[in-house]
């Protein structure tokens, strides 16, 4: 295959591929760039704008989703995305977890870096009860799962010009050297001497190269499809009903509220350390809606309380995302609209920010709602998360990832063109790191085949 790994012999030195842990200060520059170059869409698909054709984003994981409009077989028209870009700390993905790499791997005898994958494990609810456990044994309701995320091979602008032949594409050749193959073995074999029982990952199912690689070569299993709700932040505040009341909880009530609603047997992928996520620097708070007859104390009522709640996470400073393949009149009309609402405020005109540059987003998570008046109250805490978001100049829309069974899925306002429903999680089994003691599951309890215990499906917005 001509690859090269860490410890490999004498004899393999005239290989070309070299995969190795990444290394700040000898390898930011050049991973960057790979991130610019292969900037994707809302789950993982290929820019068509100003990325580089060579580039190839391989799962998405989380970096990106992408909101295509399909075009004529006929015409080979490009329709409006919503593209995504990493910024900042290059761990940002990945260092809440415990256990944490960023893999490089390198070509040729300059160390080309030529590409990258980032790897975590953590621990996360299944979602399913173990019929011969209590339901107070916690300890197995938890599994240590890895994720596998952000893999890019390279482009023309990270290869030697001298390496290079002359037929073929760069891209067929980063195939055939094996790049993202050696570099998900390297990852998963990482992954498993952490003790990893599962590797995820998420892709479009648009994105027929990281099916291929990743439920293909590696047998992954499609197994979850959330969906990414969005909506744009306008100048002008959102109303609220004045029968509602929001109170913010501190981030210690917020974690017991979570654990009451959310109980590790009801709902997928709940992170163990939800406390650290709430008390996050980035989770901007946690907010209750409930109705201001009922947070009166002496007025009794016979009828189920009804609330919601959610918190809201600043991904400003992490991910860039940009809307490509405009067409010149709409661009024209959304500005003459802002330009409009500027000078008339007075007209409420609901102007659409400047989505055309790079723009930050707030998201929601944690969203549960109760009661008949629950729905409503959801509606209202989103308008409020919308008021919040309004106050940073940097955030242009206010998103939600949920499961698609998700009651919440059907309640959050959300604008089509800002959403996606291409998402497709992927799961497998890590060989050797599946519990097999006394009261391990039964052969059938296998979580790569098992359907979603309740529409419940948490999204960390940590690994987004």
């Amino acid at each position: 295959m001509g690859v090269m790994v860490d410890d490999a012999p004498e004899p393999m030195k005239k290989t070309m591929i070299r995969v190795r842990k990444f290394d700040v200060a000898r390898d930011l520059r050049a991973v960057e760039e790979l991130e610019r170059l292969c900037q994707v869409g809302l789950s993982g698909d290929q820019s068509s704008d100003d990325s580089d054709p060579a580039a190839a984003d391989h799962d998405g994981g989380g970096a990106g989703k992408k909101k295509k409009r399909r075009s004529s077989k006929k015409k080979k028209k490009r329709g409006m995305s919503l593209y995504v870009e990493q910024i900042g700390d290059p761990f940002a993905r990945v260092r809440h977890a415990p256990d944490h790499v960023i893999l490089v791997a390198e070509y040729g005898e300059d160390e080309e870096v030529v590409g990258v994958i980032k790897a975590c494990t953590r621990m996360v609810s299944r979602g399913k009860k173990n019929k011969k456990q209590s339901f107070s044994s916690s300890s197995k309701q938890f599994v240590k799962v890895a994720c596998l995320l952000g893999l890019r091979t390279a482009s023309n602008a990270t290869w030697p010009p001298h390496s290079v032949p002359d037929t073929g594409s760069l891209l067929s050749l980063c195939r055939r050297l094996g790049i993202a193959t050696e570099l998900v073995r390297r990852a998963e074999s990482w992954c498993a001497s952490r003790g990893a029982a599962y590797a995820t990952m998420a892709t479009t199912e648009s994105n027929a190269a990281s099916l291929a690689l990743f439920a293909g070569r590696f047998a992954y299993a499609p197994f979850r499809r959330p969906v990414f709700l969005g909506h744009p932040v306008h100048r002008h505040r959102a109303r609220l009903p004045r029968a509602h009341r929001v109170l913010r909880l501190p981030p210690a009530l917020a974690a017991a509220a979570y654990a009451a609603l959310l109980p590790p047997s009801a709902a997928e992928f709940l992170p163990a350390d939800l406390p650290s996520l709430l008390s996050h620097k980035l989770t901007l708070g946690t907010y209750l809606a409930i109705h201001r007859r009922s947070a009166a104390a002496d007025e009794p009522s016979a009828a189920a309380p009804s609330f919601a709640l959610l918190s809201v996470w600043d991904a400003t400073r992490s991910l860039s995302l940009r809307v490509g393949g405009a067409p010149p009149l709409l661009r024209a009309s959304l500005a003459a609209a802002r330009a409009l609402d500027r000078h008339a405020p007075w007209l409420q005109v609901p102007s659409v920010p400047d989505i055309f540059r790079p723009f930050g987003t707030y998201l929601l998570y944690g969203l549960r709602m109760s009661g008949p008046e629950g729905p409503a109250m959801l509606r209202s805490l989103c308008r409020h998360a919308h008021n919040v978001a309004r106050k940073n100049p940097a955030c242009a829309v206010v998103a939600a990832d949920l499961g698609p069974e998700d009651p919440a899925a059907a309640v959050v306002p959300h604008w089509p063109k800002f959403s996606c429903d291409e998402d497709v999680w992927c799961i497998k089994k890590l060989a050797g790191n599946v519990a097999g003691d006394d009261d391990a599951e039964e052969d059938d309890d296998d979580w790569t085949t098992s359907p979603p215990p309740s529409g419940v499906m948490f999204v960390d917005p940590r690994e987004f």
